[in-house]
């Protein structure tokens, strides 16, 4: 029965049948099943298998949003029980995150957001058009070991390069990895502006995320 409940979910996640993969997670909960183990079990390996089919071009965009709330949809049901057993998902991370100053492109940027929080990352979405003193006020508040920086307009690039630059004099910049991404961002650029990694898609964003963090 458990095994069955765990299986649907995971279907009903990768198939993007946000509504059903909510009910069954309720379902699992009515009949017994520990919240982490539906986290685990279910929800993290049907998004894996979303990601997977990203990366190979078989899914695209939409199956990625879609999927994304799917999980978020079932986290907001399974995080009171979480709490009421005083357990905590195990964080991957805990990452800033946001459009450069300048720059009001959303969706790219709040996609990799949504991504990382599945995938176990605790994010701090500072937005769209964040000045670069928000960015590093928020590392040093939260103690933050990632942050992420979108650049959708070649004007903005040179923020991404300021943001690290006030890092740096901050001295906080040997205490958070940087990765960057956007349309017109490319590993050389990365390179040249001192961020550790970049990313082209959300799935990578998020592969790249656990790799810095490890």
């Amino acid at each position: 029965m458990t095994t069955d409940i765990l299986a649907d979910i995971k279907e009903t996640l990768i198939n993007g049948d946000q509504k059903r993969t909510v009910e069954l997670t309720k379902i699992a909960l009515e009949n017994g099943i520990e919240p982490m183990t539906i986290i685990n079990s279910a929800l993290t390996v049907g998004m894996q298998v979303v990601g997977d089919r990203f990366s190979t071009g078989e899914f695209f965009l939409p199956n990625l949003i879609v999927a994304g709330m799917a999980v978020q949809n079932a986290m907001s049901i399974l995080e009171p029980e979480l709490q009421a057993r005083h357990e905590e998902v195990q964080s991957a991370g805990t990452v800033v995150i946001g459009t450069v100053k300048g720059d009001i492109h959303e969706i790219g940027k709040s996609l990799v957001a949504t991504l990382l929080s599945c995938s176990g990352f605790e994010v701090y979405d500072l937005g769209v058009d964040v000045p670069n003193e928000t960015f590093v006020a928020k590392v040093e508040e939260i103690g933050a070991n990632l942050l992420g920086l979108s650049a959708l307009l070649t004007t903005t690039m040179t923020m991404q390069r300021q943001t690290i630059e006030e890092l740096e004099k901050a001295g906080l910049r040997d205490r958070v990895k940087v990765m960057v991404g956007g349309a017109p961002v490319s590993g050389e650029w990365a390179e040249s502006i001192g961020a550790d990694g970049y990313a082209e898609d959300a799935m990578a964003a998020v592969r790249l995320a656990k790799r810095l963090v490890q």
